[in-house]
C-alpha cells in the first residue's frame, strides 16, 4: 500500500533541503479436479439436528467446475462465493460456503471471521477512534458510514450457528469495535480435519476514503467478506504453542490470512464492467438483468474486485523467460485512456524486475484498477493479481504513475507469496516493498531516492516489530514502517555489498514462497548469506528504534614548530556516538590551504579523539560528508569548524566563497 504522506508538516525542512542539494523527496508514494488437493482432509463431524427454521434465505453457491492446477501453497481456506451489487442502495449481499481445514493438531471449538465492512460502521470503533477518520490524506466523506451483517450461519447439514457469534476484541477491548467474530462449533474440529459453513451477510458499502467502498458508481470490493482467520501450528512463524492469531482492524493495520482457494460469482448491473483476483472462468452472461461474473483463483490469501460502468479495458499478453505468461489487465477511469502505455510499460517492468529478483510471477494475469478522482481512497492499494493505481486526478501525471504501479506489484511478492503478518511486523511487506520499488525507478526511469532526506524525516526511530497501533502514532508508523525499515536495508546492502544483497533477498524471497516468514526468518537468510552473525544489528535497529548520533564535539588546535618546516599546527578533534552503537564511521577533515584527510572510526568505544598534524591550520572536521550513514536523523552536530584566529585567516586567505561553501553543505543535516 502507498504510506500516507507527512510531507506538509516537513514541507520547510523539505524544500529547504531540496533546494540546497537539488534532490527530490517523493510521495508514497465447486468441487472440482483444482480442489483434489484438498481431499485428504478428513471432514469434521456435525451433530443430527434439523434446520432451525426462519426467513427465506439466499441459495448457497454450491461447487462449481473451475482449472486444475498444482497447489503451491498450503491450501488451508476453500472459498465458494455468490455476490450481488445494488449499486442504487450502495449495498452487497452475499452467501458463502467456506471450508476450513486445520493445519494444526489440537482440537479447534471455535472458529474466527474478520468482519473488516464494520470498522467504518461509527466514529467508536477501533479503526475510526485510531484513524480519525482519515487515512492518507483521504477523509471519511460526510455520512460516510458501512458495516456488515451476518444474517445467517449454518453447518454444511442445514444447522443454524447464528446464535453462536459473538464479536471479540482482544487489542483493546473496545466493545464498539465488530471487526472480529468467535463463532463456537457443535463439535470440535481435530487437527487433519475440515468443517465447512454456510454463511450469508450484507454489507453496506461505506463511501470511500480507506480502501472498499462506493464512490459514484465507483465500487470497490476489499476485505468485503467474512474472512477466516490465521490459525498457526507449531513453528508457523516461530510460534511454540498453536492457535489463532486474533487482531481488530486497526487504524494503521493491514491484513493476515492464509492461503485458499477462491470461487467468486459476481451479479452487477449490466452495464457494468468487474475486475477482479484471479481470472474469468466463463464469459459474463446476462440474466435476469443481471451481468454475473465467476472468478477464480487459488494459491491466494485474499480476493478483490472492483466494479464500474465506465471503466476502459484493454490488456496486453506479456511473457519473459521469468514470466511464463501473465495477461495484463488495464481498467482505467476515462481521464487515463490514454496512458495506457505508461501504465504498461511500468507493469512489465516490474514484473520482469521482479520475476529475476525474486522468482517468477506465477499468476496468469495482473489486474490494475485506476479509480475516479473522488475514489482516490480505493487508490495505491495491494491485493492478489490486482492492484489499484492513484485516483486520476490529472491527465498527465508525474512518475508517481509509475512509482505506485511498481510499488503495488512489488507487493505480489511481499504480502502476497511472502504473506507476512501485517498486523505485527508491517516492515516485512512495506519497506522490503519499497527498497524494491527505489532500485526498479533509479533502473528503469532514472528516478533516484534522495535517502539522506528521507533520513532526517525519521525523528520517531522505534522498533520495526511492533504491532502496528503500538506506533506512537501515525507519523511514526508511516517513518518506521515504509522509511527506517526500507533505510535499514539499504544499510545492510552498503555493509555486505549490492550482490549479497541480492542474494540475501533472492534467498528469502524464494525460500519463504507461500508460507508466513517472520523477521527472524529473514535474519537466520541474512546470517546464512553471509556466515555472520547479525545478532547485535537486529538487536539495535530491528527489534529495537536504534540510532546512531554522532557528533564533532571538540577541536583543539596550536602552533608547533617542526624542525627544518617552519610552523605547522597540531589538531585535536574529539567526536563521539550518542546513540546506538555504530562501525566504520567515516570523518573528514578540512585544512585552509584546501586539503583533506579521511579517517574511519571502528566505533567500538562512545568517545575518541583524532589527532592530525599539519602544516596549515585546521578549518572542519565533518563526521559522514558523503550521508552514507542512512541510520543517524540527527546530522546538525556532525559538523564543526575550528576556531581560527583572524590573523590565522588572513594569513591563509581563506575566501569568502569557500567558506559559505562550506557552511551551506551542512545546513541540511
Amino acid at each position: 500500500m502507498k504510506p500516507p504522506t507527512f510531507r506538509t508538516k516537513i514541507s520547510i525542512l523539505a524544500l529547504a533541503a531540496l533546494t540546497l542539494l537539488g534532490g527530490s523527496l517523493w510521495s508514497y508514494p465447486g468441487a472440482s479436479p483444482a480442489l483434489a488437493g484438498m481431499s485428504a482432509q478428513k471432514a469434521a463431524k456435525s451433530p443430527a439436528v434439523s434446520p432451525g427454521k426462519g426467513n427465506a434465505q439466499q441459495a448457497f453457491p454450491e461447487s462449481a467446475p473451475v482449472p486444475v492446477s498444482e497447489a503451491l501453497s498450503q491450501r488451508v481456506a476453500e472459498y465458494h462465493i455468490d455476490v450481488k451489487l445494488d449499486p442504487e442502495t450502495a449495498t452487497l449481499k452475499g452467501a458463502e460456503t467456506v471450508t476450513w481445514n486445520h493445519p494444526g493438531r489440537k482440537p479447534v471449538s471455535d472458529l474466527y471471521f474478520h468482519l473488516y465492512p464494520n470498522a467504518f460502521e461509527s466514529r467508536n470503533t477501533t479503526f475510526m477512534k485510531e484513524s480519525g477518520g482519515e487515512l492518507r490524506s483521504d477523509k471519511m466523506p460526510d455520512n460516510g458510514f458501512g458495516s456488515m451483517t451476518l444474517t445467517d450461519v449454518r453447518t454444511s447439514e442445514g444447522t443454524s450457528l447464528i446464535q453462536r457469534v459473538q464479536y471479540v476484541q482482544p487489542d483493546d477491548g473496545n466493545i464498539n469495535d465488530r471487526t472480529l467474530v468467535k463463532l463456537h462449533l457443535p463439535e470440535p474440529v481435530n487437527g487433519g480435519e475440515s468443517v465447512t459453513l454456510k454463511l450469508q451477510f450484507e454489507v453496506k458499502l461505506p463511501k470511500v476514503f480507506a480502501r472498499m467502498g462506493i464512490a459514484g458508481n465507483f465500487v470497490m470490493a476489499g476485505q468485503w467478506f467474512p474472512k477466516i482467520s490465521v490459525y498457526e501450528p507449531v513453528g508457523t512463524r516461530g510460534v511454540t504453542q498453536e492457535g489463532w492469531n486474533l487482531h481488530q482492524y486497526h487504524g494503521t493495520s493491514e491484513f493476515y490470512s492464509d492461503f485458499g482457494i477462491y470461487n467468486v460469482t459476481i451479479a452487477v448491473p449490466p452495464e457494468y464492467t468487474v475486475a477482479a483476483t484471479g481470472f474469468p472462468v466463463k464469459t459474463a452472461k446476462l440474466k435476469q438483468n443481471q451481468k454475473i461474473y465467476q472468478f477464480y483463483a487459488d494459491d491466494v490469501h485474499d480476493f478483490a474486485w472492483a466494479a464500474s460502468p465506465d471503466f476502459v479495458v484493454t490488456e496486453e499478453a506479456f511473457s519473459t523467460p521469468e514470466v511464463p505468461g501473465v495477461r495484463i489487465k488495464l481498467y482505467l477511469d476515462p481521464l487515463h485512456k490514454d496512458l495506457k502505455e505508461r501504465y504498461f510499460q511500468a507493469a512489465k517492468a516490474a514484473l520482469s524486475a521482479f520475476s529475476k529478483w525474486y522468482g517468477p510471477y506465477p499468476y496468469s494475469t495482473l489486474s490494475i484498477v485506476v479509480p475516479p478522482k473522488d475514489a482516490n481512497g480505493a487508490g495505491g492499494m495491494e491485493y492478489p493479481t490486482l492492484i489499484t493505481a492513484f485516483g486520476a486526478s490529472e491527465s498527465s501525471p508525474d512518475t508517481s504513475l509509475e512509482r505506485t504501479v511498481v510499488h503495488e506489484i512489488g507487493h505480489q511478492y511481499f504480502y502476497g507469496m511472502l504473506a507476512s503478518n501485517e498486523f505485527e511486523e508491517a516492515w516485512l511487506d512495506e519497506s522490503f516493498t519499497s527498497y524494491a520499488e527505489d532500485r526498479l525507478m533509479e533502473q528503469e526511469y532514472g528516478v533516484m531516492a534522495n535517502l539522506p532526506i528521507q533520513a532526517s524525516l525519521v525523528t520517531s526511530p522505534q522498533a520495526l516489530t511492533l504491532e502496528t497501533w503500538k506506533y506512537s502514532g501515525a507519523d511514526a508508523y508511516t517513518q518506521n514502517v515504509y522509511l527506517r525499515g526500507k533505510l535499514v536495508l539499504k544499510d545492510i546492502e552498503r555493509q555486505v555489498g549490492t550482490k549479497t544483497m541480492d542474494a540475501i533477498l533472492s534467498t528469502y524471497a524464494n525460500k519463504y514462497r507461500f508460507r508466513h516468514p517472520t523477521t527472524r526468518d529473514f535474519q537466520k537468510v541474512v546470517e546464512n548469506v553471509t556466515k555472520k552473525s547479525w545478532q547485535n544489528y537486529f538487536d539495535l535497529y530491528i527489534y529495537d528504534g536504534g540510532a546512531p548520533d554522532f557528533s564533532i564535539d571538540d577541536i583543539q588546535m596550536r602552533t608547533k614548530e617542526n624542525a627544518g618546516t617552519g610552523q605547522g599546527y597540531e589538531s585535536i578533534v574529539k567526536v563521539s556516538n550518542r546513540g546506538s552503537h555504530y562501525a566504520n564511521v567515516p570523518i573528514k577533515f578540512t585544512f585552509s590551504d584546501g586539503h583533506t584527510v579521511e579517517r574511519v572510526w571502528n566505533g567500538d568505544n562512545k568517545n575518541t579523539a583524532f589527532q592530525l598534524i599539519s602544516s596549515s591550520p585546521l578549518l572542519s572536521a565533518e563526521i559522514d560528508p558523503q550521508h552514507t550513514l542512512l541510520l543517524e536523523n540527527k546530522h546538525i552536530n556532525n559538523f564543526r569548524l575550528a576556531e581560527i584566529k583572524p590573523d590565522t585567516l588572513s594569513r591563509w586567505t581563506l575566501t569568502l566563497s569557500k567558506l559559505l561553501e562550506t557552511v551551506l553543505g551542512t545546513l541540511v543535516w
